[in-house]
């Protein structure tokens, strides 16, 4: 059965996986994606204030929304987002990191005016394999009601 609007509950956490941040991904994504040196260049990175190569954070995004798929939307009856009211990138996410997502519902709000659907708010949070917090961003999601 799919998870329908009043499966989610304030409060409830979806832990969703696991992924690692090779330096082959991190390259690929920045070369085709944010093409700045400290993502593209290991040379450059070292020169600069990170120190050395690091995934950007549009990647970071990247690889939680793939996590959220397979941990949730792909057995949900999602119907897309509204919009992300706020990313914090607040570590760089080096190669060989290995990042773990957790999804925690905030709040649920029936749709004012069309009553199959509704609007899930939530806070998603990604940390590295230390458990140091290196993402967090707050989402609208939308939400099939129960037929």
């Amino acid at each position: 059965m799919p998870l329908y609007l009043e499966d989610f509950t304030p409060g409830a956490v979806f832990e969703l996986g696991r992924i690692e941040m090779t330096r082959e991904r991190i390259l690929s994504f920045a070369r085709e994606f944010d093409p700045q040196p400290f993502h593209t260049d290991e040379v450059a990175a070292k020169g600069s204030i990170y120190g050395g190569l690091i995934a950007s954070g549009w990647h970071t995004c990247a690889a939680f929304m793939r996590l959220f798929v397979d941990g949730v939307l792909s057995r949900a009856a999602s119907l897309g987002s509204p919009g992300v009211d706020e990313v914090r990138w607040l570590k760089p996410v080096r190669p060989g990191d290995v990042l773990r997502a957790r999804y925690t519902v905030l709040a649920v709000e029936p749709h004012p005016r069309r009553p199959d659907r509704g609007t899930v708010r939530s806070l998603a949070e990604v940390f590295n394999q230390d458990g140091t917090l290196v993402m967090s961003l707050r989402a609208a999601n939308l939400f099939s009601r129960r037929p």
